[in-house]
């Protein structure tokens, strides 16, 4: 493929070769920061006052292989770092196979075949060896980590929130409460959990909020499987956060009295839909006279023949959820679509106008434009060629600033500053 067929409005500035990334924000003040998938790196601080020369101000690197810090947020001088298992599901998965395979030798007096456990699992049979193999362990380090980096070149640690299970994952922040979402005991899947961090030293849990049937220990009973429905992340604007629950849908939340949040709006797309909702948020803006939220699903193992993780479009303008169009990506339109995960995964956590830059995996870096809400348009791209011997590029997340500086960061390996020429 030609380098125009490559990027179309997108220009790169600057490249390094980091560690794959899980989140990517900029802090307003000519830094990047970046959350790392694996261990033993954890997150890495970037100046990139100059796009076509990035450079590492400082790293925070993890002592063990049992966790990951894969998200961040940033505001102010204070910076928060997610504590999560790392290969959480595959660990999980492992942990019941054992009482699996005794079930089903005990129920059919005979032992499963790795076909059969796949399919109890949802995973695919070439995976059952290599879940034999892993031994899981008691885990008690989930939570999240508060920093002090006024000093962006020497982060300090202020305090370590442990919450339970798994952990963190991804969240969102301001400089009076984290809005985490985390497992918590007694509860089934993540669910909201409102810190107050005016003394970062010391979080004090405000309020928790959950999807009825997940808290178990309170007597209610889930009408799903496993962890389908459970909180991804919340995000707030103004009085509300918007929340993606996974195979729930949308919701929206209204923290007028922070200790009280109550569930206002919903939307569930799912089925038939077949990939999750990852994040959800309003344009800050009016865009036509109307309030207008774009939502995005996460893309999984993609059966063929199913729509692809995309784009959803909705009209919030009366409070509730009223879908206008959605936006999507042909397996066409990138060189690398059947060589690793597709689909879309995020977009930038501020839409500050009409245009939402969307991280979709093989496909790269997708803008959209949104001021036709009834008909999005792409009006830029940019596929990154893979590197570290990698077979395609796995965009994973984006950020843009304030002077339209985009950073995208690979889940493999890579981070890219471009601009849009649009």
């Amino acid at each position: 493929m030609t380098a125009d067929a490559l990027s179309r409005n997108v220009r790169r500035l600057g490249h390094l070769d980091l560690p794959g990334g899980g989140q990517v924000i900029f802090d307003g003040k000519g830094h990047a920061i970046v959350g790392h998938m694996k261990p033993p790196y954890g997150t890495t601080i970037l100046d990139v006052s100059n796009p076509s020369r990035p450079t590492v101000v400082s790293e925070i690197r993890l002592d063990d292989d049992q966790s990951h810090t894969h998200k961040v947020r940033v505001a102010g001088d204070i910076m928060i770092t997610n504590v999560e298992e790392n290969e959480r599901h595959a660990k999980r998965r492992a942990g019941r196979l054992k009482a699996l395979e005794a079930e089903w030798a005990a129920r059919h007096g005979r032992p499963a075949t790795d076909a059969e456990l796949a399919a109890a699992l949802k995973v695919k049979p070439e995976a059952i060896p290599g879940l034999r193999r892993i031994q899981p362990q008691p885990y008690e380090q989930g939570g999240f980590k508060i920093w002090d980096i006024a000093d962006r070149s020497r982060p300090r640690l202020l305090a370590y929130q442990r919450t339970f299970g798994f952990g963190v994952h991804r969240f969102d922040m301001d400089e009076r409460y984290a809005y985490i979402s985390t497992e918590m005991e007694g509860y089934r899947g993540n669910i909201l959990v409102i810190y107050d961090i005016s003394n970062p030293e010391k979080p004090e849990e405000v309020s928790r909020w959950h999807l009825p049937g997940q808290h178990v220990a309170a007597g209610e009973t889930p009408t799903w499987s496993g962890e389908s429905h459970r909180l991804h992340h919340a995000l707030r604007q103004g009085d509300d956060l918007w929340a993606a629950v996974w195979y729930a849908g949308v919701r929206r939340i209204d923290v007028t009295d922070i200790a009280r949040p109550r569930t206002v709006g919903a939307f569930n797309y799912h089925p038939p839909t077949p990939e999750p909702t990852h994040t959800v948020l309003p344009a800050k803006g009016l865009i036509g006279g109307r309030r207008i939220a774009v939502a995005v699903d996460e893309e999984h193992d993609h059966t063929p023949g199913q729509p692809h993780a995309h784009l959803w479009i909705f009209d919030v303008t009366e409070g509730d959820f009223r879908p206008l169009s959605t936006f999507h990506v042909s397996d066409l339109d990138s060189p690398y679509a059947r060589l690793g995960r597709f689909g879309a995964h995020q977009f930038q956590e501020h839409i500050d106008g009409s245009l939402v830059y969307c991280a979709w995996f093989s496909g790269g870096l997708r803008v959209v434009d949104i001021s036709n809400p009834e008909e999005p348009s792409e009006v830029g791209r940019y596929i990154p060629e893979p590197v570290g011997g990698n077979a395609s590029p796995q965009t994973n997340d984006v950020d843009v600033d304030a002077d339209g500086l985009i950073a995208i960061i690979d889940r493999n390996s890579g981070f890219d500053l471009l601009v849009h020429e649009g």
